[in-house]
């Protein structure tokens, strides 16, 4: 072989190879970019700013980073609504009865301090008797004032905009973002991640939620653990608060797993849990995108699950319904006033 004859060979390979890579690098760009188109597409979002106006609490003035960082410098409250949705067959498996209609089943505030170093949740019990607003209905017009509803018949009777406008009326506290994701979503996300390690201290028998357990340090998958979000009757006092309980284990174990499973270095899970998640996922119109939910994630890097206090609203039976409570002062103002 001559050495001109060797240089077009060599060449020649070069080309093939470049090529190939160029080729590859094309492939792996489209496939990101219809990872990304599916993933925000997943979303579903409502505008919650456009519907509520300025009728609404304060937002907290916050100052603008010293770095220049797009890391958030401020707090930021995000009511986050668990939702028994009875459509579709998956929810319907996983208890979700009827074919038609929702309710916020599981609600919680999480405040998120300034550094994004901490965060405080507060369950809402889902029978607490609070005054619902008037709120603007997605049909047009809008819903009665109601004293003495349970908290939980605002999203039945006007979707998340009634859910946010009734918990900003009776805590005082703007809520910067809604969440919501349903039975399958949650049941998926568990999955997704492998799912997650609870210690019960009390044998659950209950055939409404489907779950079954000894007491004891469990490992669930997604439809345990959603039954355990869900058991109220296989509890020894059948209380809402107790079901609570349970559900604020379930976010520690939730964040502890998240934080383990090495998700920024598994692509293939990584995208496994975000399509889960964005598949059951309804946000207000702030975080309805991919690249919003990402930067959310990104500023909550140096969050750990020990740095995340989980706790109920103070509540008291309501003295003319012992199946259902009121707020309990002025702790609960105390609390809320500290979120704001």
């Amino acid at each position: 072989m001559t050495a001109r004859a060797g240089r077009d060979g060599r060449s020649t390979a070069l080309r093939v190879v470049g090529l190939a890579l160029a080729g590859a690098l094309l492939l792996g760009a489209a496939a990101a970019g219809w990872a990304y188109w599916h993933l925000s597409g997943n979303i579903r979002s409502v505008d919650i700013d456009g519907a509520l106006g300025d009728d609404r609490p304060a937002r907290p003035v916050t100052a603008p980073s010293a770095s220049g960082s797009p890391t958030p410098t401020g707090a930021l409250n995000i009511l986050v609504l668990g939702s028994d949705s009875r459509s579709g067959e998956e929810n319907q498996e996983l208890g979700g009865g009827d074919s038609e209609g929702a309710r916020s089943d599981t609600a919680m505030v999480v405040h998120l301090d300034a550094g994004r170093t901490s965060a405080t949740v507060v369950s809402i019990p889902r029978d607490t008797l609070v005054t619902r607003p008037s709120c603007p209905l997605p049909s047009g017009g809008t819903t009665r004032e109601a004293d003495g509803a349970m908290f939980n018949t605002a999203y039945a009777l006007g979707g998340p905009v009634c859910a946010v406008k009734t918990a900003e009326s009776f805590t005082g506290v703007r809520m910067d973002h809604y969440i919501e994701i349903d039975f399958s979503g949650f049941a998926e996300l568990v999955d997704a991640i492998g799912g997650v390690t609870v210690t019960i201290d009390e044998d659950i028998d209950d055939d409404k939620s489907h779950l079954h357990l000894d007491a004891g340090t469990r490992h669930l998958d997604g439809t345990q653990a959603l039954g355990l979000a869900r058991t109220r009757y296989g509890l020894a006092d059948g209380s809402d608060l107790a079901r609570i309980g349970l559900q604020q284990k379930l976010v520690k174990a939730l964040l502890e797993r998240i934080s383990d499973a090495g998700l920024l270095t598994d692509p293939a899970r990584l995208y496994r849990v975000a399509d889960a998640v964005t598949g059951s996922l309804v946000t207000d119109s702030g975080l309805d995108s991919l690249g919003e939910l990402t930067d959310l994630g990104r500023s909550l890097a140096g969050l750990s699950a020990d740095a995340v206090r989980t706790v109920t609203m103070p509540v008291v039976p309501a003295p003319w319904d012992a199946n259902r409570v009121v707020a309990r002062e002025p702790e609960a103002r105390q609390l809320w006033e500290s979120l704001r």
